[in-house]
């Protein structure tokens, strides 16, 4: 079978698939660690890494060679019988984040809405069966099932898709008191993402967080941690939440675990976790050997190889130039972040900007309409980042001279 070219896979895409994605024109059909080229040879410098998916790089020789070996002896097997890479992944997760019980699943939405059951089953347990909201933060993101999107603490996501299901409300993030009067009877989980990813990248005050696990304990609430995009060594810690000397009850995690393998993983604490019991929740393909063996790989090469060292020392020098960088251009609001997970706030639309860094083999995405987000493979190196950044340079250079934009 022959290799389709670039317009090939586009006419393709565009004729049989829902158009449920705005794609850019890029058909990437081999990637190696932070660079990705396309059907017709093209070279990206990837900044974007599947949406901060390939925290270990693009093919890492560690997952690929699981994978392999794994396909080769068994792929599937039901979760009625016992498996031995999910066993071992559970066990190392457990280990390294102190939660002691692990559920495993396909994605960070179905991770979410095992969190959702979860604290709504303790709670009935616990508090009644009055008690069943949860609380979330503007600007969140959750995931796109019915259950995520309510959550989701955005409008633009829910729009269409009503009557959305009861039993979710939402503060301003950083906002201690907002959320202290939002709680009532019917409250039974506060769920929010240390660093909000698709919101704009926004990071959580210290002492907002140590306030939210203070209040959940007065209150007799669950603290649930979405981690699913911020956790496995992104920020510079292994979970972003130890930035703040805070522990969930229960957290979220997908995206980077498998190194590019789908999967996704709900851990909790003991006594949160035993609120499930067998037909309460369960997925099909949830932890397969050969998920299980590529999330393995992806995990044990984080720890041995201290990615979120790199992801804190790289993160602060990445940081370093953007800052300096933005100081030149009036058009940029703010560049923020932590370790390996960055925003560049400008005062005018990001997605031309993001056409242009394309054009010039740099892959980043905006979200919030306003905020160029890079979140590169762990493994990112400060040549890397000056190669990042000088496209960067160029772009707001053009822009400046578009606008006749000189200093601020």
């Amino acid at each position: 079978m022959r290799n389709l070219t670039r317009e090939e896979i586009f006419a393709l895409s565009d004729r049989y698939l829902m158009r449920t994605y705005g794609r850019a024109p890029v058909a990437p059909v081999r990637g190696a660690g932070a660079r990705l080229w396309d059907a017709d040879g093209k070279e990206y410098l990837d900044f974007a890494a599947g949406v901060a998916v390939c925290s270990v790089g693009h093919c890492h020789p560690r997952v690929v060679e699981a994978i392999r070996q794994q396909a080769a002896r068994l792929i599937h097997c039901s979760n009625l019988y016992y498996i031995e890479q999910q066993a071992r992944l559970a066990a190392l997760l457990a280990e390294h984040s102190g939660l002691g019980r692990v559920f495993f699943c396909n994605s960070g939405a179905e991770a979410v809405e095992g969190a959702i059951k979860l604290a709504r089953k303790w709670a009935k347990i616990h508090k009644g069966r009055g008690s069943y909201e949860i609380i979330t933060a503007f600007n969140s993101f959750h995931g796109r099932t019915l259950a995520c999107i309510t959550a989701t603490g955005q409008l633009k996501y829910q729009k269409g898709f009503e009557p959305l299901p009861q039993g979710f409300g939402y503060v301003p993030f950083n906002d201690l008191a907002a959320l202290e009067d939002a709680v009532n009877e019917h409250t039974c989980a506060v769920m929010l993402e240390p660093v909000q990813g698709e919101g704009g990248v926004n990071v959580a005050d210290g002492d907002y967080l140590r306030g939210v696990r203070e209040l959940c304990d007065r209150a007799g609430l669950l603290l649930i941690f979405d981690e699913v995009q911020c956790g496995l060594g992104r920020t510079g810690h292994l979970f972003a939440h130890e930035h703040y000397g805070v522990k969930p009850d229960i957290m979220t995690l997908a995206k980077a675990l498998g190194g590019g393998f789908p999967i996704g993983a709900l851990l909790a604490r003991e006594e949160v976790a035993q609120a499930f019991g067998p037909g309460d929740h369960a997925s099909t393909f949830g932890g397969s050997p050969l998920a299980c063996a590529a999330g393995l790989a992806a995990v044990e090469t984080i720890l041995e190889e201290n990615l979120p060292a790199n992801a804190a020392r790289v993160g602060a020098y990445l940081l370093e130039r953007l800052r300096e960088l933005a100081s030149r251009y009036a058009f940029v609001k703010e560049v923020r972040g932590l370790g390996l997970m960055v925003g560049i706030e400008l005062t005018q639309p990001g997605d031309p900007f993001v056409e242009r860094c394309r054009d010039k083999g740099l892959l980043v995405n905006c979200v919030s309409g306003n905020v160029l987000r890079l979140v590169p493979p762990l493994t990112i190196t400060r040549q890397e980042v000056d190669e990042a950044v000088n496209v960067l340079e160029r772009v707001f250079e053009e822009e400046a001279s578009k606008e006749g934009e000189g200093q601020p």
